[in-house]
């Protein structure tokens, strides 16, 4: 073939095309045939990692959210154990992973990052594993019903319990007011009034009523915007109809209580962050029906109770475990009254915990 002036236009580029092949001449034929060589090319040159978020869990599968908005299918690339912890669950929604992508439009997580904390429980069957709820949030909203099923004060100091070990702040969010008798009203307002007391917010709604109502789910957006909110629960105490009225797009299954035994049903399987119109994140996560103590030592959990370790300071033992030791100023403030009592046996529960088994059901 003739040299013609087009040939001109790629003279720059024939060391760059021609001298690679040139040089795959001297390599043996045995590396250019085994399995490093060709898991090298097709790796270096046809995928690159990309970081994104988990932000749905489905079991074996994460759907990551890259930084340029896709979503990918993923599952853990080999044996993936995240060093110090022992779960159920390496991967949780809200880590912020590095992944591969694959030809297939799925992809594996092989990193990852370091998490800011995570909020953990332990595994219903097994008592030596945890299992991760979410990583990376701002805040959670526990929602709490004295009825219709009722939440034990037992599981809302346990999972407060939990926050505090991660620095996660809490807000209680008391729903269905509108199906309380009056004496379940009182309750309510005494239980919230302990809470705050003790510096945890409390927010009194009612799901499905309307915008302009006192109850109404609308003072729960300002809280919210432009943070990734846990929100956790007993099942059937309304999370899925709580999101469902503030982000009515999201249209998740709602179920009825047990009539039989008070209690919820599970209608949300998988745990999943939701966007929200202002910015931030909600995480919607399965019903939990026990929560079980995390791993702690027996001295920190003092820590974990706010005003037990308010009074502890005044025990005549700084190893004090308040429950037997002479000149403990915490049993005194709970024969005062400066403690509740409820409050006290729920750290006294923990304390004596050491078998899931005993607590996988919260009441």
């Amino acid at each position: 073939m003739p040299f013609t002036v087009c040939h001109l236009t790629f003279l720059p580029l024939y060391p760059f095309i021609v001298l690679p092949f040139y040089l795959f001449t001297f390599l043996p034929f045995s590396f250019l045939s085994s399995p490093p060589f060709y898991f090298f090319t097709f790796y270096s040159f046809t995928f690159k990692t990309v970081r994104g978020l988990v932000i749905k869990n489905t079991g074996s599968w994460y759907t990551v959210k890259t930084e340029d908005g896709q979503t990918i299918d993923s599952k853990i690339k080999g044996n993936f154990r995240l060093r110090g912890i022992r779960s159920t669950n390496p991967v949780a929604v809200g880590d912020y992973v590095v992944i591969t992508p694959n030809r297939e439009g799925t992809a594996f997580i092989t990193e990852i990052e370091d998490r800011r904390n995570y909020i953990i429980r332990k595994s219903p069957n097994l008592s030596k594993q945890s299992h991760i709820i979410a990583a990376n949030i701002d805040q959670a909203f526990l929602v709490v019903t004295v009825n219709y099923p009722e939440t034990s004060t037992v599981f809302v100091d346990r999972f407060l319990a939990g926050a505090e070990a991660y620095r996660i702040p809490v807000t209680l969010v008391f729903n269905k007011h509108d199906l309380l008798s009056g004496d379940e009203l009182r309750y309510q307002h005494a239980v919230m009034n302990l809470y705050e007391t003790i510096g945890y917010p409390c927010v009194e709604v009612q799901a499905s009523a309307a915008p302009a109502d006192a109850f109404s789910v609308e003072k729960l957006k300002p809280l919210l915007n432009g943070r990734v909110t846990l929100l956790s629960g007993n099942s059937g105490v309304g999370k899925s109809t709580l999101i469902n009225a503030l982000l009515p797009h999201a249209n998740l299954r709602t179920a009825d209580i047990s009539d039989a035994h008070n209690t919820g049903m599970h209608t949300t399987t998988f745990s999943e962050m939701l966007e929200l119109p202002g910015g931030g994140y909600l995480i919607d996560t399965p019903g939990i029906k026990g929560f079980g103590t995390f791993d702690v030592e027996r001295e920190e959990l003092t820590s974990y109770f706010r005003e037990i370790f308010k009074f502890s300071k005044d025990c005549r033992f700084s190893n004090c475990t308040h429950t037997h030791e002479p000149g403990c100023a915490v049993r005194k403030a709970v024969e005062e009254h400066y403690i509740a009592e409820s409050r006290y046996n729920s750290y006294l529960s923990m304390l004596e915990d050491k078998d899931e088994n005993k607590y996988r059901e919260a009441f």
